[in-house]
């Protein structure tokens, strides 16, 4: 009542009244408390401040947790300490920030909370922060407590939630309120609740809740642990009796240098214990001596090995929990087994989903040599500076077209054409001279490749150029903490899709792609019934280069440009091909993906290294070819045969 009629008072000597004034009038009342604050008197000065409501309260209060606020001893009024300049200081509003006064430096009194008072000034922010207006200061203040839980945090959060109308917001704060419940709250009954809750969630600072509440710490005694014990600890004979030494339950193994130091310590003269220096020259002959002065009292005896085992048996080696409640250990033990087995099907999820998008590049990669491969039996190992090619064209299209969603629309049919162009060029130029020799068909694609990178190197030069992708393609679709994807690649995968699609038109659908089945299952019958096997091959060249192509604008957008990244990708599409089935589009796609679910299982086990994921995912695809030749989809014709 006293605290209320002074507020009036105060609030009655001038009108109107700032809010920075009746900021000031709580703080005068409790002037004392906020200039040398408690841990004890700090809460009341809070309490007050919060049931005010003032906008300028959160403002004050990070300013004392920083320790910003000093005391004008002259008026007694607080202010942010400003500038100093020939012993006057500048005393700023606590809300604006302004300058409101100045005062003598020696009039000016800092106000430091010790670490008590700003825990309690921390969580009255806290309750500040979760009921703002604004959703990012929500999400921000959320952030703060899952970094620094304490207990004090948990009445303000809980507070939080009724009011909370975002959907997403609330339930994290209905889940942080669970982990911070389940580690600091008042009873048993609660924190099981709280852990059960729990169940569902697989977010890393909820796992680490419940493995700090299931921490142990090991337990050597004679006598049965009087704590909440986990289970008895296994420990190798060594182990056990070291462990036995360092509690001070048994002597210590005398080791060679213990027996050293012994006899070095009774030397009398030129012998030991009656022994002549001179003949210490075994172990034999020092554990002898050793012996005697154990026998003298003047060192530790030897332990024997049925010491050892008889102190073993005769004490207890348990592993004892950190908290003391069984009840709550064994609900933290029970749902985090649930949450691990969660945790594996996301990861799981997870793996599957980097395993396709590995495949659909592999696919776009490799559709295209899979085509030229099996129609015409050409072993091209210039096809990845096709896809090389079709970067630049990307990369080159960027320049003169900024948007890039533009420039993308723009990029993929131009690459297109320029591939397939330069496609149907070496086939008329080069492959066509050397068909049913591919010896030479594999060396002179070989040269062609060199003379490509070098041609690109001469262009470009050699450091990465970028490939930008546009807004639409960046950042990521988040699953969960464990289950993500990137955009680019999910726009992949549906470009491996639509050209999936679009080559079963062509090959099932058109009369291209009639004439191809025709000329790949048997070219002399497909020429005796008018079809130009000479036509078709370097249609199927062009189609197969203009493919990769337009891969390598795909690639392009997450991979560097460079001109060696096609020689990143030859070796894939090649082993794709042999693993699918040559010349068969199902097989392409069953190779892809065989190969991506392979290479993303292998570095599984060890995803800092790739290369040894590679090298396991080659051995295996050379068994696999032991015993299926052919591929998954084998095909008839001119390249089952080849």
């Amino acid at each position: 009542m006293l605290r209320l009629l002074l507020a009036l008072a105060l609030t009655c000597l001038a009108a109107p009244v700032a809010a920075q004034d009746d900021l000031q009038s709580i703080l005068q009342i409790h002037a004392e408390e906020v200039a040398s604050p408690g841990r004890r008197s700090v809460g009341v000065v809070v309490e007050d401040l919060l049931a005010s409501g003032l906008p300028s309260v959160p403002i004050f209060l990070e300013a004392w947790q920083d320790r910003d606020i000093v005391q004008n001893t002259e008026d007694g009024l607080f202010y942010v300490e400003g500038d100093e300049q020939d012993g006057t200081v500048t005393l700023l509003d606590i809300a604006s920030r302004e300058p409101a006064a100045t005062a003598p430096e020696d009039a000016v009194e800092e106000v430091r909370p010790n670490g008590g008072v700003r825990r309690v000034i921390g969580a009255a922010l806290v309750q500040f922060r979760l009921s703002d207006p604004d959703p990012d200061a929500r999400r921000d203040a959320l952030a703060s407590i899952a970094r620094r839980p304490d207990a004090d945090q948990i009445d303000p959060l809980r507070g939080s939630i009724e009011g909370e109308e975002n959907a997403r917001i609330r339930s994290e704060k209905e889940r942080l309120l669970n982990i911070l419940v389940a580690r600091y709250g008042a009873t048993t009954e609660a924190r099981v609740e709280a852990i059960e809750a729990l169940s569902g969630v697989i977010t890393s600072d909820a796992r680490a809740a419940l493995s700090q509440i299931l921490e142990t710490e090991d337990w050597v005694s004679a006598d049965a642990p009087g704590g909440n014990v986990a289970g008895p600890l296994t420990l190798p004979r060594a182990e056990a009796y070291a462990r036995l030494v360092d509690a001070d339950l048994a002597p210590p193994i005398v080791t060679p240098a213990a027996i050293r130091d012994a006899l070095l310590a009774n030397v009398e003269g030129d012998s030991v214990a009656g022994t002549p220096l001179v003949t210490l020259n075994t172990d034999a002959a020092r554990r002898a001596a050793y012996d005697r002065l154990a026998a003298d009292g003047r060192a530790d005896p030897f332990v024997t090995d049925a010491q050892i085992d008889d102190s073993i048996a005769a004490h207890r080696f348990d592993t004892v929990y950190a908290e003391a409640d069984t009840a709550v250990t064994a609900a933290a033990l029970q749902t985090l087994q649930s949450v691990d087995r969660q945790v594996t099907l996301n990861q799981t999820a997870d793996l599957t989903l980097d395993a396709l998008s590995l495949a659909s590049i592999y696919f776009l990669a490799a559709i295209g040599l899979a085509i030229t491969f099996g129609v015409m039996g050409v072993i091209n190992m210039a096809h990845g500076e096709f896809i090389m090619m079709g970067a630049y064209t990307g990369y080159v299209v960027q320049q003169f077209v900024t948007d890039y969603t533009l420039s993308l629309v723009i990029a993929l049919p131009l690459a297109f054409v320029v591939t397939a162009v330069a496609g149907i060029a070496m086939e008329r130029l080069v492959i066509r001279h050397l068909y049913h020799r591919p010896l030479e068909t594999l060396l002179a694609t070989f040269g062609i490749s060199i003379a490509l990178q070098q041609l690109a190197k001469n262009i470009f030069g050699t450091q990465a150029r970028p490939l930008t992708s546009p807004d639409w393609l960046s950042g990521q679709l988040v699953i969960n903490e464990l289950v993500s994807i990137s955009y680019i690649r999910i726009a992949i995968f549906v470009l491996a899709l639509g050209f999936l699609g679009l080559l079963l038109f062509i090959l099932n659908r058109t009369r291209l792609g009639l004439e191809v089945r025709a000329v790949t299952q048997n070219p002399g019958m497909a020429s005796s019934m008018g079809i130009d096997p000479d036509r078709i091959n370097m249609l199927t060249f062009g189609l197969g280069s203009g493919i990769a192509g337009i891969a390598g604008v795909a690639i392009g957008l997450y991979a560097q440009v460079t001109s060696e990244m096609g020689a990143n990708y030859i070796v894939q599409s090649f082993m794709t091909v042999v693993v699918g089935g040559v010349g068969n589009v199902w097989g392409t796609l069953a190779g892809a993906g065989l190969i991506g679910v392979l290479q993303k299982l292998i570095e599984g086990f060890n995803p800092s290294n790739t290369l040894a994921a590679q090298t396991y995912m080659i051995l295996f695809i050379i068994l696999f070819i032991q015993f299926r030749p052919r591929g998954i989809v084998a095909l008839k014709g001119r390249a089952a045969e080849g």
